[in-house]
Order: C-alpha cells, then sequence, then structure tokens
C-alpha cells in the first residue's frame, strides 16, 4: 500500500507492507471493550477502570498527523501543552505547567524517561516510530499509591506494537517550510521458534520559529534516531522482549540575561548536542488466567553537551 499526501509541513510519501483495521468492521461490544493498563498495573476494560483514563488508538494518532509526542498529547481531554520555542514544550496535568514541571510519570513501553536532574521530562529527546504505537494511555490524577513518587499529577504510558504485529517494511519520506526534510523506514520479519523483531531507523530537520517582529529564532533543530525489538512469544515458560534505541542531534536555543546598562539584556544563542541510548529486557509468565508475573530491567544514558555560544 502506497500514498502521497500534502500537508503544512510539506509533500511526503509513504509505502507499507501492512494494512490499517478498519474501525467500522467493529461491533459495539467490541469498541467498548479497549484494555489498559494503566489504572490497576494489569490489563482491565477502560470502561470498568474506577479512573480519569483517556486512551489514544492507533487510529487517532494516524488520522490526527501528529510528529511529535507532545503534539498527540495536545488532543488528550485535560492536558496541559505548551509549546516553549520550536524545540522545548512545557507539559503537565492539572495545571501547574512550566518547562521543568514536575510530577508527571511518562513511560515508553514500561520506561521510565524522568530524569533526575529536576525530576521530570525532557520532551525533546523522547520519540517514537508513529507507525508501531500501539496506543497512548493517560491517566489524568494521582497514581502514587501504584507507580510512585512521580505519578502525582498524572501517569502517561506510550505502548508500542509487539514485532509480531509490524511485520514487513515501511518507509515514509517528506519535506516542506518548516519541516525541512524527514525520513522513516522500518523492516519487521519472524526468525522462527517463535522469535519476531524489527528494527527502524528516523531523522528530521525542523526549521526555528519566528518572532512577533517577524525575525528568525535560534531554535531550529534535527534528530536521528534508531532502534530495534525482538519478542519471543513462545519460549518455555514465559516471553521475553528486548528492546533498545540510539539517537543523536543538535538543538537550538536563545538565552536572554538581565545587566545593569542599556539594553538591559544580554542575548546568547548556542547549539546543544544531544546523544544517549536506552535498552530494556521483559520476561513475563502467566501464572493462572488471572495472574501473571513480570520482571523489567533498563538501563538509560543521555548526555548533553553545549557546543557553542555567543
Amino acid at each position: 500500500m502506497a500514498a502521497l499526501w500534502l500537508t503544512q509541513a510539506g509533500v511526503g510519501y509513504a509505502t507499507t507492507a501492512s494494512l490499517a483495521i478498519d474501525l467500522t468492521t467493529l461491533s459495539l461490544e467490541e469498541l467498548m471493550g479497549v484494555e489498559v493498563t494503566l489504572a490497576s498495573r494489569k490489563k482491565e476494560k477502560l470502561f470498568e477502570t474506577a479512573a480519569a483514563v483517556f486512551v489514544l488508538t492507533r487510529e487517532d494518532i494516524r488520522r490526527s498527523g501528529v510528529t511529535s509526542i507532545p503534539e498527540a498529547l495536545r488532543l488528550v481531554p485535560g492536558m496541559v501543552v505548551a509549546r516553549v520555542d520550536a524545540n522545548k514544550w512545557a507539559i503537565s496535568a492539572r495545571g501547574f505547567n512550566g518547562r521543568f514541571a514536575q510530577k508527571l510519570l511518562v513511560q515508553i513501553d514500561g520506561r521510565s524517561v524522568y530524569t533526575p536532574l529536576f525530576s521530570g521530562v525532557f520532551w525533546e529527546v523522547q520519540d517514537v516510530l508513529w507507525e508501531d504505537v500501539a496506543r497512548i494511555e493517560v491517566i489524568r490524577g494521582p497514581g502514587a499509591t501504584l507507580w510512585g513518587a512521580n505519578a502525582v499529577n498524572g501517569i502517561i504510558n506510550i505502548i508500542t506494537r509487539t514485532a509480531q504485529e509490524s511485520r514487513g517494511g515501511w518507509a515514509a519520506v517528506g519535506g516542506g517550510s518548516e519541516e525541512r526534510a524527514f525520513g522513516q523506514v522500518r523492516y519487521g520479519d519472524s526468525g522462527g521458534d517463535g522469535v519476531d523483531y524489527r528494527v527502524y531507523g528516523k531523522y528530521f530537520a525542523r526549521d526555528a520559529g519566528v518572532n512577533l517582529q517577524g525575525g528568525r529564532g535560534a531554535d531550529a533543530w534535527n534528530m536521528g534516531r534508531g532502534g530495534f525489538r525482538a519478542d519471543w512469544a513462545q519460549i518455555k515458560q514465559g516471553e521475553l522482549t528486548l528492546q533498545g534505541d540510539v539517537y543523536r542531534g543538535e538543538t537550538g536555543q536563545r538565552y536572554r540575561f538581565a545587566i545593569g546598562e542599556s539594553p538591559y539584556q544580554r542575548v546568547f544563542d548556542d547549539d546543544t548536542r544531544l546523544a544517549g541510548g536506552n535498552v530494556l529486557g521483559r520476561w513475563r509468565r502467566a501464572l493462572s488466567s488471572t495472574s501473571e508475573m513480570a520482571v523489567q530491567l533498563y538501563y538509560d544514558r543521555s548526555e548533553w553537551e553545549v557546543k557553542s555560544q555567543s
């Protein structure tokens, strides 16, 4: 299946070996049977949870045309999403928003993206291949009893599809006036003996913003990312998942500091190099029809370096 589209960013072309699910073919009971895992740390139906849970499905994300996690969260009722500049966001739930807002637990496939630097999230380095996102679950409200100290104002969990659900090839390229260039590619297949895998790579370059006077900002950015996922669905005594990502890019930003003489402020422009990666392993075993056991380990590293200053 192939498609050509026009967006605010420009023109793009995509091809895929998989078919989208037609929601019009589902019954009312099937539509009401959407499962979530955030409310009680186990699978349960959305309409049976005793929490303010909202689910962005894969179809919602695909139709919205979003290209980043913050843009997707703007679709969630009750989430406060403000854009600071071209590459930074302030995101919170239940108010008290700011660039370094805390008390919001964010996870990607169960891996917390919390940074100990300020007990929050650097949104500019959080990204996924949107073609492989299964759903985004959001709880607006406290969940620290189950999830820990960070889950005070809300919980966000971005869940990607299993490797078995993303077999085949997929690619997308495009560009435009703001989204200067982007490209994404993914390939998945079965290795036999219950093993499925996928690998992906993506890159984008986005233009800087424009200030109120019509001048060009210093907040252009670019980022490259790659990763893999492997699922052993039929190994003895449980299921095993191994996945990881690496990324590298640059973001620009502008600082203003007050000084004691005219013009009473000094402007600094700098470029920050961002790099990092993570690896996650998860083993899950069903103990009975109503209970299971899971063990998860992950390692996450991030690196920030200011390259220049003027």
